[in-house]
């Protein structure tokens, strides 16, 4: 996999064009920002993200999802679940954010990013004084068993490599800006949390 060599950008001057963030946000009637939802695969991150987007159209916002397995079947198809790839697909997902927000939409990235140290660097990358980070806390056997898609079975058997929770370790988030527990909440009781916390903060 060839890696992100940022030496080759050095004569590439960036054109800034009249019409900013600030003036997309007004023109949309919003604010653009990120919740950042992390957790074991399985612990309702996409369900969740999916089910906000939803609440936040019929209330007339401009959203995007941006979901793992979606992105893994288009913009980083080419890469494998080593640590290193991984570490790409994650930079790949937070410049394609960072043109959104850009553009004044509300996104919702919904990836495992199971390590401190990555979501850090993603944080920092996408450089927005809007960025949450949404730890979907749930534990690892009810993650399991919610497996309907099989994929805890067969790392336990040995035929997925570096499966997080599994045979590649999971951090779990120090300092989130909130915490989700799906165990505990429903999926609304989940929608409802998010909402209150995004009135909190005035994004809506």
């Amino acid at each position: 996999m060839e890696t992100h060599r940022p030496d080759r950008c050095r004569h590439i001057v960036p054109y800034r064009g009249k019409i900013r963030r600030e003036d997309r946000e007004r023109l949309l009637g919003q604010k653009s920002f990120v919740l950042w939802f992390t957790g074991l695969s399985g612990s309702g991150k996409s369900t969740i993200a999916h089910r906000l987007e939803e609440e936040l159209h019929a209330r007339g916002k401009l959203t995007y999802v941006f979901d793992g397995d979606n992105i893994r079947s288009g913009l980083c198809s080419d890469l494998s679940f080593s640590p290193q790839a991984r570490a790409e697909n994650l930079r790949r997902v937070a410049e394609v954010i960072k043109l959104f927000l850009d553009a004044g939409v509300i996104c919702f990235a919904a990836f495992i990013s199971p390590f401190e140290s990555e979501r850090r660097k993603v944080r920092e990358m996408i450089n927005c004084d809007a960025f949450y980070e949404i730890y979907v806390k749930c534990p690892l056997e009810v993650c399991e068993a919610r497996d309907v898609k099989g994929l805890y079975r067969l790392a336990r058997e040995g035929k997925i490599k570096n499966y997080t929770g599994i045979s590649s370790p999971y951090e779990e988030p120090t300092s989130p800006d909130l915490v989700v527990d799906t165990e505990k909440l429903t999926v609304e009781e989940s929608i409802n949390l998010l909402l209150s916390f995004l009135y909190q903060k005035k994004l809506l």
